[in-house]
C-alpha cells in the first residue's frame, strides 16, 4: 500500500508547561528528535487552510462529522523552497494524508484564485483541489502557524509532536509568510498541544510514559480554534 494513503492513529491532548516539561524528559530517553529540526529542537509550521463561504470544514469538526477531510497548504520556517499543499481525511480517530508538491510561483496562483493551470497538472491531488474549488467553492481562509517540537521512535512508526505558540493571521487575507497581523488563538500562551501519531500500535513503553493524571485525549483543531475570530 502506498505510504500517503496508510491510515494512522491520531490522538490529541491539551497540557500545561509543567506537564511538558515532564513528558518530554521521559520520552527523551527513547525517543528521537525529528532529524528537520534546528538547534532549539523545534521548526515553525506555517498552514494555511481552505473553505468555502459556508464554513464546511469547520461546520464539520464542530458537528462531530466521522468522515471529513480539508485541505491545506504548509511550509516551514518560512521557507519557500519546500510547499506542500495536503488533504487530511479523517475518519473518528484514523487519519490518512495526500500531499503534493507546490512551486512558490504555483502556490501564489492558487492563493491568488489563478488556478486554470491545475486542471492540466500532473498531480491528482492539485487537480482534485482545482475541481473543488469549482464546484464547493472551497478558498483559502486562514493562515495558522506553530512551534513544533517532534520525536520519533520506529516500533509503531511512532511520532510525538508538542505544539505551542499557535498563531492565527485572523481576517488578513492568506498569503505567503504571516508578519506582524497574526494573533494567539490559543487561550493562553502557555496553551501546548500533544500529538501522538501512529501506525497499527503504539509501543507498551510509549504508552506508559505518556500516562499522567490530569491528561485527558480530545478533539483538538488548530483550524478549529483560528476560526473562532471569525
Amino acid at each position: 500500500m502506498d505510504k500517503k494513503e496508510h491510515f494512522r492513529h491520531e490522538l490529541k491532548y491539551e497540557i500545561n508547561y509543567e506537564n511538558y516539561l515532564i513528558l518530554r524528559q521521559r520520552l527523551r530517553y527513547v525517543m528521537k528528535p525529528d532529524v528537520h529540526t534546528g538547534s532549539d529542537g523545534c521548526y515553525r509550521i506555517y498552514s494555511i487552510y481552505f473553505d468555502n463561504m459556508n464554513d464546511k470544514a469547520l461546520r464539520e469538526k464542530i458537528n462531530g462529522v466521522l468522515g471529513r477531510e480539508k485541505f491545506r497548504i504548509r511550509y516551514y520556517n518560512n521557507d519557500f523552497s519546500y510547499i506542500m499543499l495536503e488533504k487530511k481525511r479523517k475518519d473518528n480517530y484514523l487519519c490518512r494524508k495526500y500531499a503534493a508538491a507546490l512551486t512558490e510561483a504555483e502556490c501564489r496562483d492558487i492563493l491568488s484564485q489563478n488556478t486554470k493551470w491545475m486542471l492540466r497538472h500532473k498531480e491528482p491531488l492539485i487537480r482534485e483541489l482545482y475541481v473543488k474549488m469549482q464546484y464547493q467553492r472551497l478558498r483559502p481562509r486562514i493562515m495558522v502557524s506553530y512551534f513544533r517540537e517532534p520525536y520519533i521512535f520506529k516500533a509503531g512508526n511512532v511520532r510525538i509532536t508538542f505544539d505551542s505558540d499557535i498563531r492565527t493571521s485572523l481576517y488578513q487575507f492568506p498569503c505567503l509568510g504571516m508578519g506582524a497581523h497574526s494573533i494567539l488563538a490559543a487561550d493562553t500562551p502557555q496553551t501546548i498541544i500533544l500529538e501522538v501519531k501512529y501506525d497499527d500500535f503504539l509501543p507498551e513503553i510509549i504508552s506508559t510514559l505518556l500516562q499522567m493524571n490530569g491528561i485527558y485525549r480530545q478533539a483538538f483543531s488548530k483550524y478549529g480554534i483560528s476560526r473562532r475570530f471569525g
